[in-house]
């Protein structure tokens, strides 16, 4: 998957003709560390470029002269705003542009003298030789600056990606973290490096691919510079999530765990500067795009889909047999087995081509399932991929830009699960979701024939999991999703549980008195001020323009392109009929989350729908909120067998 601005969330390099960055050499060295520029310190760290792994790349302490820093630090503090961006890769606080600081009216400019300063020290010829040298690189542009200002806050992250865009040669990130108050490795925010494997074909043909454990971490420093050379198919990092406190009063305490940092890319040179070459920008391109396809890299992504072809339906298959249902009941809540239920989930289906349907399990089953996942999240798994897949039935999703979460796939026809494999989540995946009674189920519910069903449970482990946005090409198709997520704090609670609360609240506070009870109670909804943790499934419309990152879902609060959100839940089944140029993925699980994230996902191909009444109706505009909205065409029931 081509990112177009995965990973950038800086500002849009800087192209002005003017160089930004005449300073003579004394002066540019001014501005740095006493003796940065010294022979046997800058071996030192040629040599530790050289050595280091996975990819080359090196670490400078004390880059910057610590007070002209610790000025910029303030000059950024009082007068730089920041907006919050939200996108499947990173959730962010980001600057504007600095590379067009000169573009400011005079009154700003003024406020940014330190700023300004550095940005032009690290893009003079003298700096920008010292990371030519160290890197081995070639010449590097001082005209095409390219750099902001990140902030990351608790429960901000940046996800896997290799930097890979243009005319980028290097990339590195200047941390601006409180010089006061030295950052713990622990409240995360490292840069992270993934390690790549060369795979041969037996044609001979060598593909590249990241693995998905990271091998190299570099927590964030005062004053520290981080820097490594952009290459096509190897550089790929992430930043790790900076976790919350355990409380406020220590999060005060810790500095609010602000991660700034400047990060920015040295590009090649420009036409008109010394190193410039004609067509080199295009031809990097080119070798870009062939590495990523060299020996089809996408032949390895795992796991691949097993569509399972399925009979069509007789034309004596319209009604359910006693024994279908006595089938059905197993699984599936009564409630959801009448055909009134049916014939209102059809229509909500049918005008708005999808829908959500809470306890759609049985009772009985749901509290099996209930049970052994809550006993499998109380059991540690190990924390490398290998040591999963070899003592656990979970599988590791790779390659990590793409995905990552555990999944189990159905057992095949020749294979026989073992009894410790067995379980109420191989029962769906083998038994429930792939019967001909469940496709005939879903049927008469979407009004959808089923041509082949492509199963898989998946576990979303919090702080590491998640998918990138993709599309689908081709005709529409019927998605499931199954959530059976025992945890709560998801932002997607049970109805009838938030109503119990809150007439709990409502009799707690008559019996404490009017007046306290109101004031304990805000005190209350204060503290338990529901935070963002992620792992909800997102289907967004398309953007035809390339040059935006097509997966922005939420900027400044506005995130009009969303077709379908659903958060994760328990015992909640989500259909929704898939367009072509549809995107989706499912987000980061945050550390902050109560637990891991746990789902059936299931594609099912479908015929044909034939549109005899037009297609003005459910094109995705205007239908928005009732698809986001679950299915409420019936009462709550005795039946209903709501937990």
């Amino acid at each position: 998957m081509k990112r177009k601005a995965a990973g950038q969330p800086a500002g849009k390099a800087g192209n002005s003709k003017k160089s930004k960055t005449s300073l003579s050499s004394d002066e540019a060295k001014k501005r740095f560390r006493d003796g940065l520029f010294d022979n046997k310190v800058l071996k030192s760290y040629t040599d530790q470029y050289a050595e280091s792994s996975p990819y080359k790349h090196a670490v400078i302490e004390e880059l910057v002269n610590d007070k002209l820093l610790r000025s910029v630090r303030d000059e950024i503090r009082n007068n730089v705003s920041f907006t919050p961006k939200e996108t499947d890769i990173y959730k962010i606080h980001q600057s504007g542009d600095l590379a067009n600081l000169d573009g400011l009216d005079d009154e700003s400019l003024s406020k940014l003298p330190s700023l300004l300063a550095l940005r032009d020290a690290i893009y003079s010829e003298s700096f920008r030789n010292y990371v030519s040298h160290i890197t081995n690189c070639g010449p590097l542009s001082g005209r095409k600056t390219d750099m902001a200002i990140n902030v990351y806050t608790p429960g901000c992250f940046l996800l896997c990606h290799d930097d890979v865009i243009g005319s980028r040669r290097v990339s590195y990130i200047l941390y601006l973290t409180d010089p006061d108050t030295p950052w713990k490795p622990e409240w995360g925010g490292a840069l992270r490096l993934f390690p790549t494997r060369e795979i041969t074909n037996k044609d001979g043909e060598v593909a590249k691919t990241p693995l998905p454990d990271v091998v190299k971490v570099i927590p964030p420093a005062w004053n520290q510079l981080s820097f490594f050379a952009v290459q096509p198919g190897e550089s790929f990092h992430d930043v790790e999530e900076v976790y919350h406190a355990e409380s406020k009063a220590q999060l005060e305490k810790e500095a609010g765990r602000v991660r700034m940092a400047i990060s920015g890319w040295f590009h090649i040179p420009q036409v008109g500067e010394d190193g410039y070459i004609k067509g080199e920008e295009e031809r990097n391109a080119k070798n870009s795009s062939l590495m990523q396809l060299q020996g089809n890299p996408a032949q390895y992504d795992m796991p691949q889909s097993q569509p399972v072809k399925v009979d069509k339906p007789k034309a004596g298959d319209a009604e359910f047999s006693e024994a279908d249902l006595e089938f059905l009941l197993k699984y599936i809540a009564p409630t959801y087995l009448t055909p009134d239920t049916l014939e209102q989930v059809s229509e909500h289906f049918e005008q708005n081509f999808s829908i959500t349907l809470a306890n759609i399990l049985s009772k009985k089953f749901a509290a099996r399932l209930k049970d052994y996942v809550a006993a499998q999240e109380k059991v540690s798994l190990p924390e490398d991929s290998t040591g999963i897949e070899k003592g656990t039935p979970w599988k590791v999703s790779k390659p990590p830009h793409k995905h990552r979460y555990l999944y189990q796939q159905p057992s095949g026809p020749d294979e026989l699960r073992t009894s410790q494999e067995e379980s109420p989540i191989t029962e769906l995946l083998d038994i429930f979701l792939p019967s001909r009674q469940f496709r005939h189920w879903l049927q008469v519910a979407t009004g959808c024939t089923v041509e082949s069903h492509d199963l898989m449970a998946r576990r979303f482990r919090r702080g590491m999991d998640y998918t990138l946005a993709t599309g689908h090409e081709g005709k529409a198709r019927l998605e499931m999703n199954l959530g059976f997520t025992p945890t709560s704090g998801w932002g997607d609670e049970d109805d009838e549980a938030e109503a119990e609360r809150k007439e709990a609240e409502a009799k707690s506070s008559k019996k404490k008195g009017k007046d306290k009870g109101k004031g304990k109670g805000k005190a209350n909804d204060a503290e338990k001020e529901v935070e963002e943790v992620g792992g909800h499934e997102v289907y967004m419309a398309g953007d035809d323009d390339e040059t935006e990152d097509a997966a922005v879902y939420k900027s400044s609060g506005e995130d009009d392109n969303i077709l379908f959100f659903q958060a994760a839940a328990w015992n909640k089944l989500t259909l929704v009929l898939r367009d072509s140029g549809t995107l989706k993925f499912v987000k980061y699980v945050s550390k902050r989350a109560q637990g891991d994230r746990w789902d059936i996902s299931g594609v099912f191909e479908v015929e044909d729908q034939d549109d005899e009444e037009g297609d003005d109706e459910g094109d995705g505009e205007g239908d928005e909120d009732d698809s986001e909205e679950e299915f409420q065409g019936f009462s709550d029931s005795p039946e209903s067998e709501s937990d």
